[in-house]
């Protein structure tokens, strides 16, 4: 062959086209190329497409997190519904008590009543007593049968034994009055009477101290509020019940074992009447002008010029002022050695011949008995009703 020859022959070879091996070796590259960065082999990257479980799962977590929601809805609610059913027990057990404590307290104020009544007599008062003991059983039976919350129910007992107290010592002041009846030296008898009359005054401590206030701090630990837990004096002075005026109640029963007349000094005395709202003291020595208004009243203090309690002291007001005098009588119920009670004297209508005229205000002290000294009992002053 010549040098032409094999210069055709290898430009031939040089065009000849790309086999189809070629040509699927080029295109794989290209996609391992466009796989990968910088060039380098790297796997082939799946297309996206959404989980088949997600949508599923997302509702179940949608479901539990409602119910979950609906659970805690429905502890509160309950919690809130218990709170108030606790509420309405304490409020309901404290209505109750109110009820008793204000019937024992009432009678209470009966009892003081009756000491200091009047023309007391020895059987009325041996009857009294017995019904108010029998007030009192029956009050110690309805606390017994008042069912109170649970953290109360230790407390509770204590207000039972404050109305046992109290059914106790009125039985037993009753019976000792009854026993006495006999007895000609007062003092001995009143000793004996103010004895039993102790416990009268124990059931209110015992009210107070053991029951109201550890009662009322429960509540509070508790958080329990709005709900008041009441208080209850049966005595409402503590002298009424004392060994002094036991004597002088015996006294008054039994008039012929002193003679009819009580011994020591008694007396009581008038010591001023002053005008309100003005505030001006009446005098005896020169008038006083009063201005006249709706709430004109005239202050009469009392004072008690004798070593014994007086009881049921009668005080009477006289305005003179042409026509008709106008009368006003009022009692101090209760009065101690050397203390000083007032009364007040109000609601005038004043007539018009009252005005411009002098008038006269008298004020009586009405004497006790054994009071032999009456010439501070009363006074009469000259005033001037004008408009204020």
């Amino acid at each position: 062959m010549s040098t032409h020859d094999d210069d055709d022959i290898e430009f031939d070879f040089f065009d000849e086209p790309e086999t189809v091996e070629a040509t699927q070796r080029g295109r794989r590259l290209a996609r391992r190329d466009r796989g990968g960065e910088g060039g380098g082999e790297g796997p082939r990257r799946p297309p996206l497409r959404t989980p088949t479980g997600l949508v599923p799962l997302a509702r179940l977590v949608s479901l539990i997190a409602l119910a979950i929601a609906v659970v805690v809805a429905l502890v509160f609610w309950v919690g809130a519904c218990q709170g108030k059913s606790k509420h309405a027990d304490y409020v309901a057990y404290a209505a109750k008590v109110r009820t008793i404590a204000l019937s024992s307290t009432e009678l209470g104020v009966e009892l003081a009543n009756k000491l200091i009544a009047p023309g007391l007599k020895q059987a009325d008062l041996e009857q009294a007593l017995q019904q108010y003991a029998q007030q009192e059983q029956q009050a110690y039976d309805q606390a017994q049968q008042i069912r109170p919350p649970g953290p109360l129910r230790r407390i509770h007992q204590k207000l039972v034994d404050a109305l046992e107290l109290r059914a106790k010592g009125l039985a037993g002041l009753g019976d000792a009055l009854a026993q006495t009846a006999s007895v000609k030296d007062a003092s001995t008898a009143a000793a004996t009477l103010a004895e039993k009359a102790q416990l009268l005054t124990a059931s209110d401590v015992v009210w107070d101290e053991l029951y109201r206030l550890p009662a009322s701090r429960q509540l509070t630990t508790l958080g329990i509020t709005g709900v008041v837990i009441p208080e209850s004096h049966f005595v409402t002075n503590t002298e009424l019940v004392s060994a002094r005026s036991f004597s002088l109640v015996f006294g008054r029963l039994h008039p012929a074992s002193t003679g009819g007349v009580p011994s020591g000094k008694h007396g009581d005395g008038l010591v001023s009447v002053k005008v309100l709202p003005q505030g001006d003291t009446l005098a005896t020595a020169t008038a006083t002008t009063v201005k006249v208004s709706a709430d004109l009243s005239f202050v009469v203090t009392v004072e008690d010029s004798g070593d014994f309690q007086e009881v049921n002291v009668p005080v009477t007001l006289t305005v003179g002022a042409g026509g008709t005098p106008i009368v006003r009588r009022r009692s101090i119920t209760l009065i101690q050695p050397a203390q000083q009670q007032t009364v007040s004297f109000g609601n005038f209508n004043l007539p018009n011949s009252a005005f411009g005229a002098k008038a006269t205000v008298k004020v009586e002290v009405g004497a006790v008995a054994g009071e032999i000294n009456t010439a501070n009992n009363s006074a009469t002053y000259a005033v001037f009703f004008t408009l204020g």
